[in-house]
């Protein structure tokens, strides 16, 4: 591995049903803070809440004076380093502390860059993100029970709430590859870069 190469990594939504995944491609030298923000777009996360990056024993995400978490500065660490150092190829992504939504990101492979392509990229996407603050896997999970029960007394309110319609299989694939793609053209270090990607 170099910090020249991409890495592919899957990303799981861990205990909802049905699946959520997603496959992102992004460079090894990635910032954790970064990667965040990948994971975020790839997702359809609002970015409203505090996260967390785990690999082995260590955590990276923001850091809180009033906090006494022990979690490392996400902007001052790299993906490639933390593989490495942890010897890892599994890390754990939480999003918001309250809801607790888990991910598990699995390095799949590690490939040489292609020319003319800014990285980050989505490779494919599979089930919709749940709504934000709906209590977790288990409040998404009574959620998609009153949302397929119309005789429920709270299926207006949560249809309304979640807006109708909300196919938890249908991921919108071209929403996110647009939000990721902004994200690339905002890191691309050169403007002869960013003319490359739009041609």
């Amino acid at each position: 591995m170099t910090a020249n190469q991409i890495a592919r990594l899957k990303i799981t939504l861990v205990a909802v049903k049905p699946a959520v995944r997603r496959r992102v491609e992004v460079p090894l030298s990635i910032r954790l803070d970064r990667l965040h923000l990948v994971f975020q777009a790839a997702m359809g996360w609002s970015n409203s809440h505090l996260y967390e990056i785990r690999a082995g024993g260590t955590g990276w995400g923001v850091r809180l004076a009033h906090s006494d978490f022990g979690v490392q500065e996400a902007d001052r660490a790299r993906l490639i380093d933390v593989l490495e150092d942890a010897g890892t190829k599994t890390l754990k992504y939480l999003y918001d502390f309250g809801d607790s939504w888990e991910h598990t990101v699995k390095l799949e492979r590690v490939l040489d860059a292609v020319p003319g392509v800014l990285y980050p990229i989505l490779i494919d996407a599979q089930g919709r993100c749940p709504p934000e603050d709906c209590g977790g896997p288990w409040g998404y999970a009574d959620l998609l029970e009153v949302l397929a029960n119309p005789d429920d007394p709270r299926h207006s309110e949560l249809t309304e709430w979640a807006g109708a319609p909300f196919d938890p299989n249908a991921a919108p694939n071209a929403e996110h590859a647009k939000a990721i793609e902004a994200l690339a053209k905002r890191w691309a270090k050169t403007p002869a870069a960013r003319l490359k990607k739009a041609t």
